[in-house]
């Protein structure tokens, strides 16, 4: 559903002077719920909560009859509501604000620009501990995992939702399955530990406590406690455990009791007898979850001539713009750079933030980050618990921690006194959230908070978008442009291997051209490593019947099941939905099945024969589910534990390998065949960004990319390293067909059970809009992919002229005609959504 987000007057009562409770009229609180409302409700400030209230703290407020929620005060105000009664806040739930000031105008910019409410916003925005839950709100157990293969469809789609959105509420889903009565399918998930429900309305955040031995102050005297150790009589191993308690303090400080009886191999009883001897004392105390090193700035490298130049202009750019583009070849250096940049930000006492596409990039690069600047670092991203997600926001927001490094939803984060943020891959798709709501760009955030907080932007990218290299072409951003890698080492040489050429059967692809299998043991005889890229995981994208064509689908998608060998199951891509792997025609009956194309895992099998006592590794969403699997695959090929690494796009991003020669791209044909306007720009940053993995340290590094047509423009561009003939061959297509950046684009998505009411929601949907915005519309039409999670699709597209009062009247009725459409019985449950700057 969508709504329009209410008006922002950020007029605070909070900050006079006078207290609140000297006021005679009464006071109102303007409060963000985590819920899609249309704008903003409006609670009843009780006397006595006057000078405890303050915006951007946490009150406790009823919405409807039972329903308990913690909201956010965003405006504290004497305007009566006049259409309706105001009911009393129930609760003040913070001493001082959670959330600065100018989140909630972020919070707010957010909402109006990607048409979604503030409600939502918050939902994204706070740890799940800071959303305080009631009776009526599930909360699922993050302890379960992501594997719903043994559940219902009902139990499946309620438990996938949950993991999306952390909790839904009841009503939510009644809405999700389309069925008023719903108890039965929530006891089975309670039963089945998925999820649980709270009883009341409680905060869930506890500190982590942890037990600590020390010696009786009477003993802290050194001849005290040589007399006790002279005069020890019996009971050896309490003598024992004691003197291992105190050459744990002499080494490392405080001991903990975990860390005190698994050195020492004590027992609990021998401490405890110590403890009442009153030798030993226990003392629980509150400890972080996440352990740091020791803060220092250590920043011990020089800049090349080149990386000098660069780091020059980019200083003096950013006096001067707000935002720059740093546009540095592969392996130039960027990364010295940043740190150059964020060691003069944290000695001014300024924090950092150093976002990147992917949690999966983090590891290795907050290795390097740790080495120059210790503990003024933490890390941000959805694979921490909600718990260390706590404790780093509170870090954050009192400026205890310098730098953060984190994904698109590190923006999020209270900073106290943010002075630089680095968008590191700033071209790369996974900035943008797709669902749920907000729908944001993480870049296109980050300037926009910038200017909020006033700090300065830098975007660096070996391949930058196009729409970012347009606005600094056109001075609205900074450039600068690194053009030689680090230590003037040569890019890799790039070999096309023409697959028309080589003998194969009809309708078969080619995984590994016998070029290619030559050239990976020739590396790997010489002691250097190989990464094979494509993007498909699993081992067969297909199966077809060789009789009558027919090919295994998903029950609730238009899609084929992808073979997946090693757990021996066949899984959509689309709704993650597992199904058994079938051996015969569900059409015609027939045994003769074929495996068409080829995934990540059958490549790996096909490298396990062909290459012996050759140590293969896979880095794909299937072998990094875990927190930790990517670092230890990561590192695993550091320390050369691995010769060959096969992956998806999770091995072009920005790894930094110095012992890699040999790079293949398997099927470059399939990254050039997509029906979108950005299908060129994307597949020449996939191929040129996995190509600069190759030959970083001594310039010796070889690509081969396999392609049944090798004159196509983009590989010849990505042959010769051409990043500024692609983009003028681009932008020029986008100018005649008037795509961004010299348009801004709105995609609306329709959604239902039943097709004809998708299909006939979105016509009368466009012709509503015909009238005022038809010369602007694209569509409705039926996507590639037309059905998903058992819900008929289509599209309209937005082309609009980049006039800020133009779209801003056409996202309004946008939003009106949506409300207008669900006021439809026919189209009443239509789900609409509306994709700003749609990638």
């Amino acid at each position: 559903m969508v709504f329009f987000s209410g008006s922002f007057h950020f007029t605070s009562l909070a900050g006079c002077s006078r207290p609140l409770s000297l006021f005679l009229q009464p006071m109102f609180a303007e409060v963000i719920i985590p819920l899609a409302l249309p704008k903003n409700y409006t609670w009843h400030i009780p006397d006595p909560m006057l000078d405890m209230i303050s915006v951007g703290c946490r009150v406790e407020v009823n919405l409807g009859k039972n329903k308990k929620y913690a909201g956010i005060v965003k405006r504290i105000h004497n305007d009566a509501p006049t259409s309706f009664a105001a009911k009393d806040i129930i609760n003040v739930l913070d001493p001082e604000p959670v959330v600065q000031k100018y989140q909630l105008q972020f919070w707010e910019w957010m909402a109006d620009y990607y048409m979604c409410s503030e409600g939502e916003v918050m939902a994204a925005a706070l740890p799940a501990h800071f959303k305080l839950s009631s009776e009526t709100i599930l909360v699922f157990n993050e302890e379960y995992g992501d594997d719903f293969s043994s559940l219902d469809n009902e139990e499946y789609l309620v438990a996938e939702a949950l993991l999306m959105k952390h909790e839904l509420r009841l009503t939510e889903v009644q809405q999700i399955l389309d069925l008023p009565h719903v108890y039965p399918i929530v006891n089975k998930l309670i039963g089945k530990k998925i999820c649980f429900v709270w009883e009341s309305l409680k905060q869930t955040f506890n500190p982590k406590k942890e037990t600590f031995v020390l010696l009786n102050h009477e003993y802290d005297n050194e001849d005290k406690l040589s007399e006790l150790l002279n005069n020890w009589g019996r009971a050896p191993k309490q003598m024992e455990l004691l003197l291992g308690y105190l050459h744990l303090v002499k080494t490392q400080g405080e001991v903990t009791k975990t860390e005190l009886l698994k050195k020492s191999g004590a027992s609990d009883a021998q401490l405890k007898g110590l403890v009442e001897k009153e030798i030993l004392r226990i003392e629980k105390r509150s400890v972080d979850r996440l352990v740091y090193a020791p803060k220092d700035v250590n920043v011990d490298f020089e800049l090349t001539p080149a990386q000098q130049e660069a780091y020059n202009k980019l200083q003096n750019l950013l006096q001067e713009k707000q935002v720059c583009l740093l546009h540095g070849i592969t392996s130039s250096g960027k990364t010295h750079l940043y740190i150059k940049l964020i060691e003069q930000y944290i000695r001014r006492g300024e924090q950092v933030l150093y976002m990147l596409p992917e949690i999966a990039l983090t590891s290795q690069i907050i290795r390097r980050l740790q080495k120059h600047f210790g503990g003024h670092i933490g890390i941000y991203h959805s694979k921490f618990s909600q718990n260390e997600r706590v404790e780093i926001w509170n870090k954050v927001k009192t400026g205890e921690l310098k730098i953060v490094l984190g994904a698109r939803s590190s923006l999020f984060l209270p900073f106290l006194d943010l002075g630089l943020i680095i968008c590191d891959e700033e071209h790369d798709t996974s900035y943008k959230q797709q669902d749920p709501a907000p729908r944001y760009h993480g870049r296109d955030a980050a300037v926009y908070m910038a200017s909020l907080t006033a700090s300065k932007v830098l975007l660096g990218s070996a391949t930058p978008g196009l729409e970012t290299y347009f606005n600094a072409k056109n001075d609205k951003y900074g450039l600068v442009e690194l053009t030689e890698r680090y230590r003037e080492v040569k890019l890799p040489s790039i070999e096309m291997v023409d697959n028309r050429t080589i003998a194969h059967r009809p309708g078969e692809k080619i995984m590994i051209s016998p070029q290619l299998l030559d050239e990976i043991k020739q590396t790997v005889f010489n002691h250097k490593q190989v990464i094979l890229f494509q993007n498909r995981r699993g081992y067969a994208p297909y199966q077809v019947c060789t009789v009558c064509g027919w090919i295994a689908q998903c029950r609730n998608c238009d899609v084929s099941l992808t073979y997946h060998k090693f757990s021996n199951k066949l899984k959509c891509h689309y709704c993650g939905n597992v199904y058994p792997p079938m051996n015969t025609c569900q059409a015609c009956g027939s045994d003769k099945l074929a495996q068409r194309n080829f995934g990540t895992e059958k490549i790996e099998e096909v490298l396990d024969t062909e290459l012996k006592d050759v140590k293969i590794g896979r880095m794909d969403f299937d072998t990094v589910r875990n927190k930790n699997a990517h670092d230890v695959l990561i590192q695993q090929f550091e320390q050369k534990k691995i010769d060959v690494l096969v992956g998806t796009q999770m091995v072009v991003k920005g790894l930094d390998f110095d012992n890699v020669d040999l790079v293949g791209i398997l099927d470059a044909d399939g990254l050039l065949h997509f029906a979108d306007f950005r299908v060129n720009e994307r597949a020449f940053q996939l191929m040129e960004q996995v190509s600069g993995r190759a030959g970083r340290m001594d310039g010796k590094g070889k690509v081969m990319i396999q392609t049944m047509n090798p004159a196509h423009p983009v590989l010849q561009h990505v042959a010769q390293h051409d990043f500024l003939a692609m983009y003028k061959e681009e932008i020029e297509k986008r100018k005649q067909f008037f795509y961004p950046p010299f348009s801004r684009i709105i995609n609306i998505h329709f959604r239902d059970k039943e097709r004809d009411v998708a299909f006939d929601a979105a016509h009368s949907f466009a012709k509503a809009l015909d009238i005022t915005w038809g010369k602007y519309i694209v569509g409705p039409a039926e996507p590639v992919v037309n059905r998903v999670r058992n819900m008929f699709l289509m599209e309209m597209l937005f082309k609009l002229p980049k006039d800020r009062q133009l779209i801003h009247a056409c996202k309004k009725d946008i939003l009106k005609e949506c409300a207008n459409l669900h006021n439809i019985k026919r189209f009443k449950k239509v789900i609409i959504v509306p994709d700003v700057d749609a990638i």
